[in-house]
């Protein structure tokens, strides 16, 4: 199986995002205010959509396999990370110095976005197609 390996992971990130909602929903609940607990939904909902993303490009990449791909597949794994994990990490701490990480993980995930357009371009004028 190509990109076994980035299965596992777009895998991994979908169990962890359910498995995040699910606590948010249940444990945190009632406990944090409404602004952290919006932080901590926009967390969610951020990793969610880059999971699905994610998911996208390896199927475009077992049909028709492209240099960029795996790059947009990096910066989104390490945006999610950077942009949710330090959201989630607010939320749940209050510890604002966090999120002076959250712009650098968006800004991974736009980079990511960058080159899958870039990668899509690339691979319209390689084909003669406008």
């Amino acid at each position: 199986m190509r990109d076994r390996g980035w299965w596992l992971v777009v895998a991994l990130c979908g169990a962890l995002m359910v498995m995040a909602g699910a606590f948010g929903a249940h444990a945190l609940n009632g406990t944090l205010s409404a602004r952290l607990m919006a932080v901590y939904e926009t967390a969610v909902r951020y990793q969610a959509w880059h999971t699905l993303a994610m998911l996208g490009v390896l199927a475009w990449r077992a049909a028709r396999p492209l240099p960029g791909q795996r790059l947009t597949l990096g910066l989104w794994l390490a945006g999610m990370g950077l942009f949710s994990g330090s959201l989630y990490a607010l939320a749940i701490t209050g510890v604002k110095v966090l999120g002076a990480i959250t712009p650098l993980g968006g800004g991974l995930l736009i980079a990511g976005w960058l080159v899958l357009a870039a990668t899509a371009w690339r691979r319209q004028s390689a084909s003669g197609n406008t």
